[in-house]
């Protein structure tokens, strides 16, 4: 039987329905900060920000490492429009933290080609998917 807490969480990426399931909460950074969504809430769309997506279910708490997308929130679902999201098993490590060096490496040695906004966000990405397997 399903919860009265609970409001359809659906992922969507170009490659795939990444989740489709019943949720309790979802946690995930925006442009505008950090936010935990529960059935209910103010209907609006934000866009991500790469960070850890965290899902609560009645059977536990799952982590993902969400890169960016727009996420339209209504009361009763919550739809991510994805570009990229992982699971932890799906996360190469050795890669991820290559990815991180190479971005603190741009950034430290700044020229004025640099482009600092690309940068930054693919050191959060690498970040993310680091945490994600912690």
């Amino acid at each position: 039987m399903a919860d009265d807490r609970n409001f359809l969480l659906k992922i969507i990426t170009p490659d795939r329905v990444f989740f489709e399931e019943e949720a309790s909460m979802v946690e995930f950074n925006t442009t505008e900060g950090e936010i935990g969504i529960y059935k209910n809430h103010v209907p609006m769309t934000v866009i991500i920000k790469p960070g850890i997506l965290t899902i609560t279910q009645e059977g536990g708490v799952r982590e993902a490492a969400l890169h960016s997308g727009f996420v339209e929130i209504l009361q009763d679902r919550v739809t991510i429009l994805a570009e990229i999201i992982e699971w932890p098993e799906e996360i190469d490590e050795a890669r991820a933290e290559a990815a991180r060096t190479r971005a603190e490496e741009r950034l430290k040695s700044k020229t004025p080609e640099t482009d600092v906004a690309r940068a930054e966000t693919a050191l959060l990405r690498a970040i993310a998917r680091i945490q994600v397997l912690k």
